[in-house]
């Protein structure tokens, strides 16, 4: 059973890996395309007016992407928590650097404490 659960969380831990990835790379491509309009055009000495269109559909393209990422960002946080909840909290799935803390929650006067052993 273990193995099935891991086996699992492995292949959906690398389609979670390739999604954040590409959206990261259309990030990258998409912010180079929208730098890359206005310069061309000053260089090509066009008016302003010229591919004004064309600049804000990339501004717009950047910011859907911003929100797919934080999406994908959130899908990663409630995935983290399933793999806890299916006892493979003690699992590294990525080698994507290290997860910033989960925030302490506090309620009222009482407050969360973290073992830090």
């Amino acid at each position: 059973m273990l193995k099935e659960r891991r086996l699992a969380a492995e292949t959906v831990a690398e389609a979670l890996f390739a999604a954040e990835k590409a959206i990261d790379e259309a990030i990258t491509q998409t912010a180079a395309l929208a730098g890359l309009m206005p310069s061309t055009r000053r260089n090509a000495n066009l008016s302003a007016m010229i591919g004004q269109d064309a600049i804000m559909g990339a501004i717009e393209t950047m910011q859907a992407l911003g929100v797919a990422r934080q999406n994908i960002v959130a899908t990663h946080k409630q995935l983290s928590i399933a793999q806890r909840d299916i006892g493979l909290g003690a699992v590294s799935f990525g080698g994507g650097g290290e997860k910033p803390p989960e925030p302490i929650v506090t309620k009222g006067n009482l407050h969360a404490v973290r073992d830090v052993a």
